[in-house]
């Protein structure tokens, strides 16, 4: 899969010698760089080649195709110009493997997380949340950030800008699925021996008291430009309020780093950086092992930042691994949870289109899952569980209780700044 280390994406074409004049204008995560529209390409100065090179690896990168960026590139062809070539002279000029040009062919969608149709979440307690009428694009305009002031009114994507309120709509609940909680977690599929019970999910949200306090260290920075690959520096313990302090967070709870399917679901995830950024967000991954003779190539060199770019942080008591299975740590075996439950398989092959690649050290049976925590105390705005191997928080809803928690946040200042005056 494609990786988020700016390096690789950049190759070793026209690009690489606008990594500083990118990190100077705030341009300094993949994420970000897929989103420049002309207007920001001419603001610092891009040659056509460059651009094109851009638009390029963008698409190539949408679609888990980077293995075919260089000889794109030094092709001295334009995007269009690429896919208006017939399948066999991609095949023979730069030696395309048939089911990649489908892939590459198909102008009309990205390697993404749709959820099946046939899926349904299941969720506790809470009652249903109405959708939001307010423009994401005011939002993603108002972020004081340098970067986020840099980025324009569009996510540029093959032939067609999308305005980010567009991006969003891409995202938003299909008809017909209707919004049932803050507590969600995915179905529970009967297992093919017929003998063996889908495990149970917490009902109910986790109280924010038992989270607040979980003891966490940072195993990583955020990912940008010219930064060292493997982080060698310890951090010290510190209470995981902290990274919630100041704005709110979504915590990604890993179940096991080299698993296809966690890395694929941490990939798609961090794809949608922009959209976080420009809702005040913050992306964390959550790990529950420390390798201490092999972090730096697990952890490190291997899922960071080639899957996930963002902070990594390990919960050394899997405090929040526990809370999201009501005070104990919800596991599954091997046999009974993957090898004889469809929806575990279904999810394996989902993960395997994407191109990722997997490795199988260390623990791989307690369950994870997502949350979305509020701003300082605030409390727990959204929790997610496994229930079977590689379910994924879908997308649709993180993003609709971002969205309202930025809201939340924007209604609070306001009235804080009308009592002043």
């Amino acid at each position: 899969m494609a990786s988020y280390a700016m390096e690789d994406f950049v190759g070793n074409g026209v690009l690489k010698g606008q990594l500083p004049k990118l990190l100077e204008e705030g341009w300094d995560d993949v994420p970000t760089l897929k989103i420049m529209n002309a207007e920001d390409m001419d603001a610092i100065n891009m040659t056509q080649q460059q651009k094109d090179a851009l638009e390029i690896r963008s698409y190539l990168h949408d679609r888990a195709l980077m293995q075919y960026a260089d000889i794109f590139e030094a092709s001295g062809k334009s995007l269009p110009e690429l896919l208006n070539l017939s399948t066999g002279d991609l095949s023979s000029q730069f030696g395309m493997k048939r089911g990649h040009m489908a892939r590459f062919k198909d102008r009309t969608s990205a390697c993404s997380d749709p959820m099946p149709k046939s899926d349904t979440l299941t969720a506790r307690n809470n009652s249903s949340i109405p959708s939001r009428n307010n423009s994401i694009y005011k939002s993603y305009t108002s972020v004081k950030s340098t970067k986020m002031q840099s980025v324009r009114s569009s996510l540029s994507r093959t032939g067609a800008n999308k305005s980010l309120e567009q991006s969003l709509a891409d995202f938003k609940i299909k008809d017909g699925y209707t919004f049932k909680g803050i507590v969600a977690a995915g179905p529970a599929v009967p297992r093919v021996c017929g003998c063996v019970q889908a495990p149970p999910v917490n009902e109910k949200v986790a109280p924010y008291s038992a989270i607040e306090n979980i003891s966490i260290q940072k195993l990583t920075p955020e990912y940008k430009i010219g930064m060292e690959r493997l982080v060698k520096t310890k951090t010290p313990p510190m209470k995981a309020l902290e990274l919630w302090r100041e704005s709110p967070a979504v915590l990604l709870c890993i179940r096991r780093p080299g698993c296809i399917m966690c890395r694929a679901e941490a990939h798609q995830l961090y794809a949608k950086k922009p959209i976080f950024d420009a809702l005040g967000i913050q992306l964390f991954a959550v790990l529950h092992e420390y390798i201490e003779s092999e972090v730096q190539r697990v952890v490190v060199k291997d899922f960071w930042p080639r899957y996930w770019g963002g902070v990594v942080v390990y919960d050394q008591g899997m405090e929040f691994f526990k809370t999201l299975g009501g005070g104990k740590l919800l596991k599954d075996k091997f046999l009974s949870g993957f090898l004889l439950n469809p929806r575990a398989i279904a999810n394996y092959k989902r993960a395997r289109t994407l191109g990722v690649e997997q490795n199988f050290k260390g623990e791989g049976e307690i369950k994870g899952g997502l949350f979305i925590v509020g701003r300082g105390r605030s409390g727990i705005a959204y929790q997610f569980i496994e229930r079977n191997f590689g379910d994924w928080a879908p997308l649709a809803e993180v993003i609709e209780i971002c969205t309202q928690l930025q809201d939340q946040q924007r209604d609070q200042s306001e009235t804080i700044k009308t009592s002043q005056e």
